[in-house]
């Protein structure tokens, strides 16, 4: 599914965002923390030079007549200017000591930070693996977040409510799949049960009958083709993949291709499968990936010109094993080819008659729910390319991928 993709994107963006928040908290502790001893150490200063300025720099005494009082003058000016020294050095060492203690701290400041934000944050890390690991397979899973009732038991218990509103929702599309494909087929069995018992009567029916009834068939063909494509596609965005199996990609291109030989020789098309090696080998749902392929190569069969080509190749490439058909043809837009991978989507107007508009959204959707993705390409000498790239596995016997 598209969702799984961008659901896993968004959470990787949700861990570096994690990573970045520590980062700011870690910052922020250290920043608190060192501007608070600053403040202390510059408070602690202020007081010490307060307690200085109470003792003044000697003043030279005035010169006396008695040397005995002189003497003792000039003793206790000595004895003063080595107090103001004595002062003055110990202020030096205090100062460089605040500044050695404060860059040590600094140090502390952030590994004590660091690891405090990273315990602050340690419940929203739960949080984001827990998410991480429940997808559309799994949507029963719960958070189930212990703890007092504060900010992250919230955003938790916020989750949890979230995944259960989306399980619900998942739950009635399947339900509705079940039902759809129920309902709808069994009016048409019906109507063409109806034309066919109208054309068997014993009288020959008018002209206009047998022409109405042709027309009928037809529709309903397009129609029981778009029910079928519609469902395929619902499966492979909301279902659960439980019939996973090894698939080889060859096999399933040989019996498309097989089974569309009168198609292809009525048109006159020349098909080139010399690349179809046996080690493309994938695992999934047999089922849904043999559709991709039959959808792959319809589309390269209905959309070509009479007397054209098609080619095919299936590979593998290290864990990755791709699928390529490639047309000719005339030119296409590249914004246009873009969308054919959409539902409903087709290259031109005058196309509209020629399929359900389903087939490469179908390819896309089971791509994507095997995780692998479609990509499609307007070939600059005209026609088109298309790339289904899948994980790679092993084959059965142990052969390597």
């Amino acid at each position: 599914m598209s969702e799984r993709g961008a659901r896993m994107s968004g959470l990787d963006r949700l861990v570096l965002r994690g990573r970045t928040v520590r980062s700011r908290f870690t910052v922020l502790y250290a920043a608190l923390f060192l501007a608070s001893g600053a403040v202390l150490l510059a408070l602690t200063n202020l007081l010490a030079g307060t307690r200085r300025t109470t003792v003044s720099a000697p003043v030279r005494p005035p010169a006396v007549q008695d040397p005995a009082l002189a003497a003792a003058r000039q003793r206790i000016h000595d004895l003063e200017s080595q107090l103001v020294q004595v002062q003055a050095e110990q202020a030096h060492r205090f100062l460089v000591g605040s500044l050695v203690a404060l860059a040590v701290m600094a140090v502390v400041s952030a590994l004590l930070g660091n690891l405090v934000a990273g315990r602050v944050l340690r419940p929203l890390r739960t949080i984001t693996a827990a998410t991480r690991r429940i997808t559309a397979e799994n949507l029963h899973e719960r958070l189930g977040v212990r703890g007092p009732a504060d900010e992250v038991k919230d955003l938790a218990d916020t989750i949890d409510g979230l995944l259960e509103r989306l399980e619900a929702s998942f739950a009635a599309q399947r339900r509705f799949v079940a039902d759809a494909s129920h309902e709808l087929r069994t009016p048409l069995a019906t109507m063409r049960a109806s034309v066919d018992v109208a054309l068997a009567k014993a009288e020959p029916p008018p002209p206009q009958t047998v022409a109405l009834a042709g027309r009928l068939r037809t529709e309903l063909d397009r129609v029981d083709r778009l029910l079928e494509g519609l469902l395929d596609l619902a499966r492979a965005q909301h279902g659960a993949l439980a019939d996973r199996a090894p698939v080889s990609l060859a096999d399933l291109v040989t019996r498309a291709t097989d089974a569309r030989a009168a198609g292809i020789a009525a048109r006159s098309l020349t098909l080139d499968d010399d690349g179809l090696q046996e080690t493309a080998w994938t695992r999934g749902s047999p089922t849904l990936l043999a559709r991709m392929v039959e959808n792959v190569i319809d589309n390269a069969v209905v959309h070509n010109r009479d007397g054209g080509w098609i080619r095919v190749a299936a590979s593998a490439d290290g864990a990755t094993a791709r699928l390529v058909v490639e047309t000719g043809g005339p030119v296409l837009d590249p914004e246009h080819v873009a969308r054919l991978g959409r539902p409903f989507q087709r290259l031109a107007p005058d196309r509209t008659g020629t399929g359900s508009g389903l087939g490469l959204s179908i390819v896309a959707a089971v791509a994507d729910a095997h995780g692998g993705r479609l990509d499609l390409h307007a070939r600059r000498e005209g026609g088109l390319r298309v790339t289904v790239s899948l994980p790679a596995a092993d084959a059965p016997g142990g052969g390597a991928a």
